[in-house]
């Protein structure tokens, strides 16, 4: 196993302090002071104690880092070529509905580009953690994406646009274009435990549109040290910064995408060849 450098300690640490403290609150969900952030999308206690621990413990060790968190925003740094990106509890909705699927997710930026990051789901005590051209691992464990070439074998996750958020129709257009080639479509509502199941071939892909730079960060540097692809649902390739995002092994990557950039678009019938 590749050794964790002090920075990816910094991060590991940190995710590990916030995700034991609210465990403990975790199955007490209905005595949680709970505020709508907007339609559907949950702000609680849990967040702001999560937040505030990473917050603290990611200062504490680099205080001239900046850092972008899902609850307060961008907090500058005297450092302006490092910034942290955190989401301090991926997943709101399946807490406070008592369902253990989240996490908290933090990725350190260098000039524009991820050089590490940590997916820690504290339920189940896994922690996932890659550092560019080191590798990506879960605990001591080295990860790699599955290796499945045929869509018709493979497990595909995803998010369906909730009530505020999202292109309904285009989403729906793709998984009818998806469903029917696959062996089946799964959606857990929590995007970076998505793209670490990916890098760690419990699912063959996934994809999302409308998401955050908190959301993806950390799991996209999962998937590619792990070995996979990712890119924006359409042809560009910078998904942090448009919120689509495609990630697969290289064998699925292709077939996925030409199966979701063309769904919904009119099927062009053959021409008829002119009668002698």
């Amino acid at each position: 196993m590749a050794a964790r450098s002090a920075i990816l300690n910094v991060m590991t640490r940190a995710a590990e302090k916030a995700g034991k403290a609210i465990l403990r609150d975790f199955g007490e969900v209905e005595h949680l002071q709970v505020s709508r952030k907007g339609p559907s999308d949950f702000v609680s206690a849990a967040d702001q104690k999560a937040e505030r621990i990473v917050r603290e413990e990611l200062l504490k060790a680099r205080p001239d880092f900046g850092l972008l968190l899902e609850e307060s925003g961008e907090i500058k740094g005297k450092d302006g070529s490092h910034r942290f990106i955190v989401d301090p509890l991926d997943g709101t909705t399946n807490f406070l509905h008592g369902l253990p699927h989240w996490a908290i997710s933090i990725a350190l930026e260098r000039e524009g580009e991820i050089i590490a990051g940590v997916v820690y789901e504290p339920v189940h005590d896994e922690m996932f953690w890659a550092e560019k051209g080191a590798g990506a691992f879960l605990n001591h464990t080295r990860l790699r994406v599955s290796s499945r070439r045929v869509l018709a074998d493979s497990l595909i996750a995803t998010g369906i646009p909730f009530k505020g958020h999202g292109n309904a129709p285009a989403f729906l257009a793709q998984l009818e274009a998806l469903m029917g080639q696959v062996a089946g479509v799964r959606r857990w509502g929590a995007a970076s435990l998505d793209l670490a199941y990916t890098a760690a071939g419990r699912f063959d892909g996934f994809f999302e549109a409308d998401l955050k730079p908190w959301d993806l960060a950390a799991g996209l540097l999962l998937v590619t040290e792990a070995g996979g692809f990712v890119s924006e649902i359409g042809p560009g390739k910078s998904p942090l910064s448009s919120g689509s995002v495609l990630a697969a092994n290289a064998n699925l990557h292709s077939h996925l995408a030409m199966v979701l950039r063309n769904a919904g678009k009119p099927k062009v019938a053959p021409t008829e060849k002119p009668k002698a």
